[in-house]
């Protein structure tokens, strides 16, 4: 039976990790590299880095806090944030990521996905969606959550994938940072339509949550989480020893 990964985020702004509610009321959390280096060592299974401001702001990924976390971590490492290119794609990867996370840049340009799949393969092309409920329809929201693309977030999903993505990460902007379980109708209603590796975003609050999310949905592949982890809420070790004990695979 495959295993199940834990995988912590790190929103980066102005060099520092941030964390809000929905998307919103950022606070600083810590260094980036100081934090990439504790969870390289405690046990997840991979990270995520966001420069959650790149778009919205209308530049490219500041690389200089990236390359730092990349060199200090030795679990799989994926990076978003003003991807909007195949030149960012080539910066990033060199910079020490391993897979890169697009989002508001494929939506501007939905054949960056082929592009990218064609030139890195499908394993490295993970397609991050923003997404909350809009009139009773799972709507995609691009520049950090800021604006209501109208795009149906499964459609854009199910297209992702065909045009090559290997991985998604469902980040419900609903759940973000409220710390009251994952989204479990918003994850169900993707991983009917996908037969990638499908990563739960946003809401997680206890361990339980992660036991809901694994036995509630075998299709999802692994839980990301930021406040949890940050505020020392959940260690990742026990975390993972919990959730063996429940019969969910996990790689101890």
């Amino acid at each position: 039976m495959i295993t199940k990964r834990i995988i912590p985020c790190l929103d980066v702004k102005d060099g520092r990790v941030v964390k809000g509610v929905n998307f919103q009321g950022l606070a600083d959390v810590d260094s980036p590299v100081e934090l990439a280096k504790f969870y390289s060592g405690c046990g997840a299974d991979e990270l995520v880095f966001y420069d959650i401001a790149a778009s919205a702001e209308g530049r490219a990924l500041f690389t200089d806090s990236l390359t730092q976390v990349a060199s200090s971590v030795f679990i799989p490492l994926t990076v978003g944030g003003g991807i909007n290119t195949m030149d960012d794609f080539d910066r990033v990867l060199k910079c020490g990521a391993d897979k890169v996370s697009v989002n508001s840049g494929a939506i501007r340009d939905p054949s960056l996905i082929r592009q990218a799949a064609k030139r890195y393969g499908d394993q490295c092309v993970v397609l991050s969606v923003d997404a909350r409920r809009v009139a009773g329809q799972f709507r995609v929201f691009a520049k950090g959550g800021r604006v209501d693309t109208g795009l149906d977030a499964i459609e854009w999903i199910r297209s992702g994938v065909d045009s090559g993505a290997g991985e998604i990460v469902l980040n419900s902007i609903d759940t973000d940072g409220v710390r009251d379980g994952f989204d479990l109708e918003m994850l169900r209603a993707v991983c009917d339509v996908v037969d990638v590796p499908v990563i739960a975003s946003g809401g997680a609050g206890s361990v339980d949550h992660f036991v809901s999310l694994f036995r509630s949905l075998p299709k999802v592949d692994a839980g990301l989480a930021a406040s949890i982890f940050h505020y020392g809420e959940a260690r990742i070790p026990e975390l993972k020893q919990a959730l063996a004990a429940e019969g969910i695979p996990m790689r101890l």
